[in-house]
């Protein structure tokens, strides 16, 4: 499935897209309710949820700046840590289309069983992190936008450009 949007922008590893949505049954057999994450987002914060190379606590690649629920499913912003080797190859996997899952890693609170295909109902989640991983539990858990992929290089070329044309000649943005 291709990103929805990829720029190139001054905002060098800015990421957006959802790490889990409500009422659709994963791979495991989970389904989430909307709310879910409500306690965990107040008590942790964005800050407080950890941004991990497919589920590695060894391998931080960045922060999420932006956690909330919506009536979709947690949406996720972030940016991917650009000083590291692997905020590096996260950032040049998603510009070709390699990689583009999010994963949650979490511990379940409270759930109630179901009786259908999903197996539980997840009604309170405590969130610990979301993954960049290369199949996401849940299908449609994706990242869909990616910025800053030319990491600010439009932006320098654009800047350089203004400063050595003749003056008063407009230069393209």
């Amino acid at each position: 499935m291709p990103l929805a949007a990829v720029a190139e922008d001054d905002e060098p590893g800015l990421i957006r897209g959802y790490a889990s949505l409500f009422d659709r049954t994963d791979r495991a057999g989970d389904r989430i309710l909307r709310g879910a994450f409500a306690r965990s987002l107040e008590e942790r914060t964005a800050s407080g949820v950890r941004m991990l190379w497919q589920h590695d606590p060894a391998e931080p690649i960045g922060r999420w700046t932006v956690l909330r629920e919506d009536a979709r499913g947690l949406y996720a912003e972030g940016r991917l840590e650009l000083g590291s080797r692997r905020g590096r190859e996260a950032l040049a996997l998603l510009r070709g289309g390699a990689i583009d899952g999010l994963s949650i890693g979490f511990r379940t609170r409270r759930s109630k069983p179901l009786r259908d295909a999903a197996r539980r109902l997840l009604t309170d989640i405590d969130l610990w992190e979301i993954s960049l991983v290369t199949f996401p539990m849940q299908e449609a858990a994706r990242v869909r936008e990616v910025r800053g992929l030319a990491l600010g290089w439009a932006r320098a070329l654009r800047e350089a450009a203004r400063r050595i044309a003749p003056r008063g000649l407009p230069v393209g943005t």
